[in-house]
């Protein structure tokens, strides 16, 4: 049996779509990871083969105030798992991010590329890469990036809100690669069957602008791209520094024989289209 944390999220419930019943949905209110001292317990009690942590602090503007929470969940928290999984002899995944990086390097970002992050929630993330390794060299930690899907709030479903009412100025000077979430579990659940280590790289593939993006998602629900206009990080200051190259590439799929993650263009028309025609999309606003 697989637990799965964050499993009511973007990502965690995508995982428990897919792998069904092999699969424990474990919310906040199963197991909240602000309270390191009920990791150890609930993996005597539940006793799962493996984790799959997708439970994650990721209001990286809040962060830079609410450092303690974020600091519990993204490090502490998964230094305490891989202490828990490697005591009960579990796997464990979890899920970091492009933020690590500061984004200074002119080309994709690959695992051996030093990080240097520069806000409170990358600097979280990374300290819960490095403790959950520490603690088990065994377990994977995957960085990935921008993350939609058709299912939850994100960049496109608020996109297409906004265009849908008007013009929208979007920043166009940070670069990185839209991924959706049904596309990395399968890439996710690939590395798991080849038993990956140590960190990974999985995005889809392709790199834009978030202005970039947005200008695809409007084409992809027949909206008037034109109505979206680019603008420079600096005309929406926000209290999180990002970087503007955080674009990923793997050096080790190759090696370990895993399949790239297809364009995130076909993906994002799906998306979109459930966006469209979900219980929440944009036609019931």
């Amino acid at each position: 049996m697989i637990a799965v944390l964050g499993a009511s999220g973007q990502l965690g419930s995508a995982f428990v779509r897919t792998l069904g019943s092999a699969c424990l949905p474990v919310t906040r209110d199963e197991l909240d990871l602000t309270d390191l001292d009920a990791i150890g317990p609930w993996m005597q009690s539940v006793k799962p083969e493996a984790v799959i942590n997708c439970a994650a602090y990721t209001a990286v503007d809040a962060a830079e105030t609410d450092v303690e929470t974020a600091r519990a969940v993204n490090a502490l928290a998964v230094g305490a798992l891989a202490e828990s999984t490697a005591h009960h002899g579990a796997g464990l995944v979890t899920f970091s991010t492009d933020y690590v990086f500061d984004g200074e390097k002119e080309t994709a970002y690959v695992e051996s590329d030093g990080p240097h992050p520069l806000n409170v929630y990358g600097r979280t993330k990374l300290e819960g890469e490095r403790l959950a390794l520490r603690a088990n060299p065994e377990i994977l930690v995957i960085r990935t990036s921008w993350l939609l899907s058709g299912t939850h709030p994100n960049f496109a479903s608020k996109m297409l809100e906004l265009i849908s009412k008007g013009p929208v100025r979007v920043v166009d000077d940070q670069r990185g690669c839209p991924t959706l979430v049904d596309d990395l579990v399968v890439a996710t659940n690939s590395a798991i069957k080849t038993r990956t280590a140590g960190v990974l790289h999985l995005v889809n593939n392709g790199q834009t602008t978030w202005f970039g993006l947005a200008r695809e998602i409007a084409e992809i629900a027949g909206l008037d791209p034109d109505a979206v206009s680019p603008c420079p990080s600096s005309e929406y200051p926000r209290p999180a520094k990002r970087p503007l190259n955080s674009v990923l590439e793997s050096e080790r799929l190759d090696e370990l024989m895993i399949s790239r993650l297809p364009h995130y263009r076909q993906s994002l028309e799906t998306a979109i289209r459930q966006i469209w025609e979900g219980p929440h999309g944009i036609t019931s606003l």
